[in-house]
């Protein structure tokens, strides 16, 4: 198999949405390298890879915003430094991991792609309508905000899952999480100020999507039906097979379309979603956590 033919089998799998968010995220960062070069070496200088970012990291002027409404998706996806794509990329990969096995894939995309938006939002906002930035020209791009987002989740979801971190020994989530939260805070007085508040954006959301999430509200729904309808488009029109058979298998036929689950399976759902609401999502068993996964994949 090619390296292409491996791109596109990694980009097509289903259930794969860590790689992908991963994959996609190195190929643009090659892409933009690319680019960068062949400007400096076409133009002498003259031109940079400004001229690219500018269509695809968030601008913090609202009416040039209204031109270009794909940056808000965009920019968590553009990098331009070695650094800080490698950082970002292994804490998505670490605290990624953990949200992928205990949600899924669906959440884990839902908290990315809206830990995307919230950074945005909340640049936006600052850029607007706080004085000491307000008026002043700025573009933001990268993964940070997203991928903060499913440092939050986690630590939401596992508090206590510890990690090994050289020199540290045996760390509890929930405290590299809060000094994430921490740095941010800390960075809005300094050279990036703008990706510092879109970190702050990104836990928020990565926060409450979990804690909503425990008492039985999802709120990536709006982005899971937006990314199966366009998957719908992609993969084009399904061919229906229909068998003669007892009449019996109608009705089920109809619930399954519906995205209902046979009754017995409703009420152990119901169960464990009441379990959560009582005691919290860490109260489940890891049969409780699987089953929930599963049902949450139909």
């Amino acid at each position: 198999m090619s390296f292409l033919d491996d791109i596109r089998a990694t980009l097509t799998r289903r259930d794969n949405a860590l790689s992908q968010l991963l994959l996609i995220n190195v190929l643009v960062f090659v892409v933009l390298l690319l680019i960068r070069v062949t400007l400096y070496l076409v133009t002498a200088g003259r031109l940079d890879i400004t001229l690219v970012l500018e269509w695809l990291a968030v601008p913090s002027g609202p009416w040039t915003l209204l031109t270009r409404p794909w940056t808000l998706l965009t920019y968590a996806f553009v990098h331009t430094d070695f650094f800080h794509i490698l950082f970002n990329l292994l804490n998505l990969y670490w605290f990624g991991s953990l949200v992928r096995e205990y949600l899924g894939d669906r959440k884990l995309v839902s908290l990315y792609i809206l830990g995307a938006l919230a950074g945005a939002a909340l640049y936006l906002l600052a850029y607007n309508f706080v004085p000491v930035f307000a008026g002043r020209p700025a573009m933001l791009y990268g993964a940070s905000a997203g991928v903060t987002a499913i440092i939050l989740g986690a630590a939401t979801l596992l508090p206590d899952y510890t990690f090994s971190i050289i020199f540290l020994g045996p760390v509890r989530i929930k405290y590299i999480a809060a000094v994430v939260v921490l740095v941010s805070i800390a960075g809005i007085d300094g050279g990036n100020p703008g990706g510092e508040i879109a970190h702050l954006g990104g836990a928020l959301l990565g926060f409450l999507f979990i804690k909503q999430l425990q008492r039985g509200r999802d709120l990536g729904r709006p982005v899971q039906a937006i990314a199966d309808w366009v998957g719908g488009l992609l993969s084009g029109p399904r061919l229906r097979v229909t068998h003669r058979g007892s009449a019996a298998a109608a009705p089920a036929a109809s619930g399954a379309r519906k995205g209902t689950l046979p009754k017995p399976e409703q009420e152990d759902l119901d169960a464990i979603l009441d379990k959560i609401s009582r005691s919290g999502y860490e109260s489940l068993s890891k049969d409780e956590k699987q089953r929930l996964f599963k049902a949450s994949q139909k």
